[in-house]
């Protein structure tokens, strides 16, 4: 195990920068998760960390020492991809026992190594067949074994359940928790799967155009996001966003006036901005909530998800503008009398709303 740093890292190709300025600390032992959108950077700063791709500028170390320009072979690291990568003609501890092979291994210690990680992911009487006769989960544990017996410092991930249908991807995350708890080890995962990235991460690290957004803990970033980009890509449903602009403001209460020149009170730090500042307000779909006297905002529904549990309600406010029009979307507990067309008088509680200046930077909130 080790930890890694990366101190203003930059990935160019052709002069375009892919990767800007990275500084970034992953502990020893810690799971660190990559997200963001399509073309964000996030398999290259994996690929960068495995020595796959060269990085431009800056500094990489892994267990404190500079590893820039090791090959990934001396870098302690093994990377598990999005495709299984198996030798098809291989039995399954052919293929997890292959690196131990090439690096000349004792043919004992190959056998107690292998049979080992076997044990660990619960695949030992997978061991004489080969991958066509294996699962799309199966598979990937295999990856994952033979990822485990080279005893590396770092693991890496590149969206390793992808490929994988959505209940296998549920099973899957469990033991991607689990193992991690086995193994202590240091562990970098990319995925564009929110859920992945909340249940798993001890951090996560939001990036955008090649530059880290924000970095911490799931909850952290959830309630308390450092922006808008980082407020609207964690969440799903995405938070609601309404242009406003600033009517007054203390140094822990604001109020703004929507486009339609209703007032709504948040509680927020906007005082150091001008009054008719162009503001953004942020609520989760989770936090309206309904029958509210103040804070209110009232609307049809436009259509109805189902849930089991909980629903989805989008709901058409004229008085709002915003991103997504004059849509809103509100979660609700299961309601069975909720029907498109249905006029609804939402609340946001002021304590629940996020506020954002101009440049899309979170005006600061008191602690919950």
């Amino acid at each position: 195990m080790a930890a890694v740093q990366l101190r203003a890292v930059t990935k160019t190709y052709g002069g375009s920068p892919i990767l800007r300025d990275i500084n970034l600390d992953i502990g020893d032992g810690e799971f660190v998760v990559f997200v963001g959108p399509s073309g964000c950077g996030k398999s290259t700063l994996l690929r960068a960390i495995a020595g796959l791709e060269e990085i431009s500028e800056g500094e990489l170390q892994i267990g404190g020492v500079r590893v820039n320009h090791l090959p990934p072979a001396q870098r302690g690291v093994a990377m598990v991809f999005q495709s299984y990568a198996l030798y098809p003609h291989m039995s399954v501890f052919e293929n997890m026992a292959f690196g131990l092979r090439l690096a000349k291994l004792p043919r004992q210690q190959i056998e107690a190594d292998v049979r080992a990680a076997a044990r660990t992911l619960n695949i030992e009487n997978l061991l004489d067949r080969k991958p066509r006769a294996l699962s799309g989960g199966q598979r990937q544990r295999v990856a994952i074994g033979r990822a485990i017996v080279r005893k590396p410092k770092v693991f890496l991930f590149d969206e390793p359940l992808s490929n994988l249908d959505a209940e296998l991807r549920v099973r899957m995350r469990y033991e991607f928790a689990s193992l991690h708890r086995k193994l202590q080890a240091t562990m970098s995962y990319v995925t564009h799967d929110q859920s992945e990235a909340m249940t798993l991460a001890d951090r996560i690290v939001v990036l955008s155009h090649g530059q880290v957004e924000q970095v911490g803990e799931p909850m952290e970033l959830y309630h308390r996001p450092a922006n808008r980009f980082v407020a609207g890509f964690i969440g799903s449903p995405r938070m609601n966003f309404l242009a406003a602009t600033l009517h007054e403001a203390s140094p822990g209460r604001a109020r703004v006036r929507l486009a339609s020149d209703v007032l709504v009170e948040v509680t927020a730090d906007a005082s150091h901005l001008a009054p008719g500042a162009a503001v953004t307000v942020g609520i989760r779909p989770g936090d309206l909530g309904v029958d509210g006297s103040q804070n209110a905002l009232e609307g049809h529904i436009d259509y109805v998800e189902e849930h089991g549990n909980l629903s989805f309600s989008y709901v058409l406010c004229p008085a709002i503008a915003g991103p997504q029009g004059s849509l809103l979307t509100v979660e609700l507990p299961r309601h069975g009398r909720l029907r498109a067309g249905d006029l609804l008088r939402l609340h946001l509680p002021a304590e629940r709303c996020h506020l954002f200046d101009a440049e899309g930077r979170a005006l600061r909130r008191p602690a919950l």
